[in-house]
């Protein structure tokens, strides 16, 4: 059998084993070719959610929390697989996100909630989440990325050509791009229809794009201050924009699922806003607090200042700061101590560093540390690294710092030993900088405008620009009358 008749042969027994695999989709009807059945798709969610709770952690408010359930499960309770029990949950994260688990396990972050301006809004998140459940969208996604594996290596093992394994990619590529943009219509239209169904205002996707939009905008604008590349969010409704014309078909599609034939559609703004009063706004006290150039830590009782003007990156497992320009960076962890042994055995036996150079005792604030210079794998490849280790009651800080090329080094090594000498104990006035930011709502001040509230803002980076973000009024224009968010 010549390699192109073999090729075909797969290619047709793969199309015909869509028979074996095609399951009826529970939004469309239709017949679909996926290679998970319902109890795996559960299964996938059960074991993964533990993981996500794990990395983020649940955000320490019950009656948030529920209130958050309570909106989901109506949603829910008018989808196409009402068979579910569907778990909505708010993540302790301050990034705009929302994402969904097979099976029926949604999430949140208090980073987009603080941005979302009524209960519609909220609802408008959930119902697309909710969507990409029902349509089965993670179960299509990945058979599709099954199937184009199998074949991509089938054709570069017949043909071992690289060409062959080019075109494949390409092919992958192109399908990947428009298969996800089609989801995320299917999703909005989902949405919109449990929207509409529930009693909920089918426009408030649009609204929910345009928050998310304007956040795009702003951090473009913030990136090329900083020269960095831009954290654009992927995920709710990013695929188009708020006045794309299909969208604003399936939202007006929506409407024909109006409650009990009703013309009301409730945004509930008010009872949102008075959920969302004491939310958590940037860094959690679980995480630390950054404050301009400075870190306060109050569960771990630490501080530490960075180089000024560095981007400060606060990751769930690890502190992370960058220069301006990219070029150089120091990384900060924390992690148990478990043997009573010094700082430099610490750095041998744990991080497994034999090979060193520049090794010396250090004492930041009467800590027992220890520092030194080693070849390491970096973010730039193999680099000059300096590490330290601090010990901290039964805790060790943990520094690796490193330059894009090795020359650098010397020009930010003395950058990389003050942070690490900067550690030091929480003194009785950083205490109160180490409790996080949270959101006031208040009724509009009658003789103040956004740009006077962002004077005496505790926000420290672009004060005006989040208010008004977080008010629905970017990039101009004042509220009228009605109650808005600031931050204390």
């Amino acid at each position: 059998m010549s390699i192109t008749r073999h090729i075909k042969f797969i290619i047709i027994a793969l199309i015909a084993s869509c028979f074996a695999g095609c399951a009826t989709n529970p939004v469309t009807g239709d017949s679909d070719f996926v290679l998970m059945s319902e109890d795996s798709e559960i299964a996938i969610g059960r074991k993964n959610h533990p993981a996500i709770i794990k990395e983020y952690g649940l955000y320490d408010d019950p009656a948030l929390q529920k209130y958050v359930q309570d909106v989901g499960t109506q949603l829910a309770n008018k989808s196409h697989r009402q068979n579910l029990i569907y778990r909505f949950s708010v993540l302790d994260s301050d990034q705009v996100n929302a994402f969904a688990l097979p099976g029926g396990y949604i999430y949140i972050t208090r980073g987009l909630m603080a941005y979302l301006n009524s209960e519609a809004e909220l609802a408008a998140v959930l119902g697309h989440e909710l969507g990409h459940v029902t349509a089965r969208h993670g179960v299509r996604q990945q058979t599709a990325a099954t199937l184009r594996g199998l074949l991509g290596a089938v054709i570069a093992s017949q043909t071992n050509s690289s060409a062959a394994m080019d075109v494949t990619n390409i092919l992958s590529s192109a399908l990947v791009k428009g298969y996800g943009r089609e989801h995320e219509l299917e999703a909005d239209k989902l949405g919109a229809e449990y929207l509409s169904r529930t009693g909920y205002a089918p426009k408030a996707m649009i609204d929910v794009i345009r928050v998310l939009k304007n956040q795009e905008s702003l951090e473009k604008e913030l990136a090329k201050k900083e020269n960095r590349e831009p954290q654009i969010y992927h995920g709710v409704f990013s695929t188009h924009p708020d006045n794309d014309k299909r969208l604003q078909e399936v939202v007006k599609h929506a409407e024909v699922f109006k409650k009990n034939g009703s013309a009301s559609r409730k945004l509930n703004r008010p009872e949102f806003l008075h959920k969302l009063d004491g939310l958590v706004f940037g860094d959690s006290e679980k995480q630390g607090i950054r404050r301009g150039r400075n870190f306060y830590h109050k569960q771990l009782d630490f501080a530490l200042r960075f180089p000024q003007d560095w981007r400060i990156d606060n990751r769930p497992s690890a502190l992370i700061a960058q220069t301006p320009t990219g070029d150089g960076f120091i990384q900060v962890i924390s992690t148990d101590l478990n043997r009573k042994h010094s700082p430099r055995a610490f750095i041998q036996t744990r991080l497994k560093i034999d090979d060193f150079s520049n090794g010396r005792n250090i004492t930041p604030d009467g800590l027992q540390g220890y520092t030194l210079t080693s070849n390491m794998q970096t973010p730039y490849g193999e680099r000059k690294t300096r590490v330290a280790a601090v010990f901290h009651k039964d805790k060790v800080f943990v520094f690796f710092a490193a330059a894009k090329s090795n020359n650098q080094l010397s020009r930010y090594d003395d950058l990389f030993l003050d942070t690490i000498n900067s550690l030091h104990l929480l003194t009785p006035r950083e205490h109160k900088l180490a409790e996080p930011l949270r959101l006031k709502i208040i009724p509009t001040p009658k003789d103040k405008t956004i740009t006077e509230l962002a004077r005496h803002s505790k926000i420290s980076n672009y004060p005006e620009q989040q208010l008004r973000l977080l008010n629905d009024i970017y990039p101009s224009g004042d509220p009228k009358d009605r109650n808005i968010k600031i931050v204390e």
